[in-house]
């Protein structure tokens, strides 16, 4: 069976449009390794292949536990196999504080973007805090001026949810949009359809270096840094969970850890 088939079982299913095609770039990437079919791949050889993403490829952790869970639904779904992948997660996600950059940052990132088009992507990343999925599925009617909010589909686990639209953010999208004119997606890429992930990870990382920000900026340290000013300025952190989409309060409660107004307010004794 073709990894088509594999992708109309999950649209049958309801995975998100970002879950289909995580899942279908691991079995592709899995098949290109072995160069033959996967049902004619043993566990041994996929504990090699894990061993191989690990130790040369240095995927991180999240990324593992994805493989490992694409590749078990595979197997069931295609084979009718039930693989025992679990035991390749890893025991314990290492505890890292989010990447936050200052808001001086960020603007300097999005004034040395190149056009219109690249400020406006960075910006509306950041003012929303939108995941890179989310920003290029937009379509331009989900921009609801009229109300002011962004409704954000097929957000991760297949959620929608609305966030608020900024003024100027809105009166740089009008100006955008002027000199671009999409068609369906409020971001296209140069040929049409939907602007690739990729293609906006190089941009943010271009324009980043330009503005010598000394960090590991990517669409995710927007995020993180747009949910970490909101906790700067009192927001609740209920408020923020709702904005970000978490399902889980535990994940929002670890900007806590960089934010927390009274550490911030703390006078080292050096400077006494």
């Amino acid at each position: 069976m073709s990894i088509p088939d594999f992708v109309k079982i999950l649209e049958v299913k309801r995975y998100s449009k970002n879950t289909i095609e995580s899942y279908s770039s691991i079995v592709k990437m899995a098949r290109h390794f072995f160069k033959k079919p996967l049902n004619r791949i043993d566990e041994t050889e996929l504990h090699k292949y894990f061993y191989h993403m690990v130790h040369t490829k240095k995927v991180s952790y999240s990324y593992q536990k994805q493989i490992a869970m694409a590749l078990k639904l595979y197997y069931r779904e295609m084979f009718g196999k039930n693989i025992n992948l679990e035991f390749l997660f890893p025991s314990r996600k290492p505890q890292k504080l989010p990447v936050v950059i200052a808001k001086e940052d960020v603007l300097k990132i999005i004034e040395k973007a190149n056009n219109i088009k690249h400020k406006s992507m960075i910006a509306l990343t950041y003012s929303a805090g939108l995941r890179v999925g989310e920003l290029i599925g937009l379509k331009i009617r989900d921009i609801d001026s009229s109300r002011m909010v962004i409704h954000v589909k097929s957000g991760k686990g297949n959620k929608d949810r609305i966030v608020p639209l900024s003024e100027k953010i809105l009166i740089m999208l009008r100006e955008y949009y002027k000199k671009f004119s999409p068609k369906q997606y409020l971001f296209e890429g140069q040929k049409g359809g939907k602007y690739s992930s990729s293609s906006f990870n190089k941009l943010l990382k271009g324009a980043a270096n330009r503005a010598k920000i000394n960090k590991q900026i990517t669409a995710h340290t927007l995020r993180h840094s747009y949910a970490t000013h909101l906790l700067e300025k009192g927001t609740d952190v209920r408020v923020i969970q709702k904005l970000l989409g978490h399902n889980s309060i535990k994940t929002t409660m670890i900007y806590t850890q960089v934010a927390e107004p009274a550490l911030l307010n703390v006078i080292s004794p050096f400077d006494d």
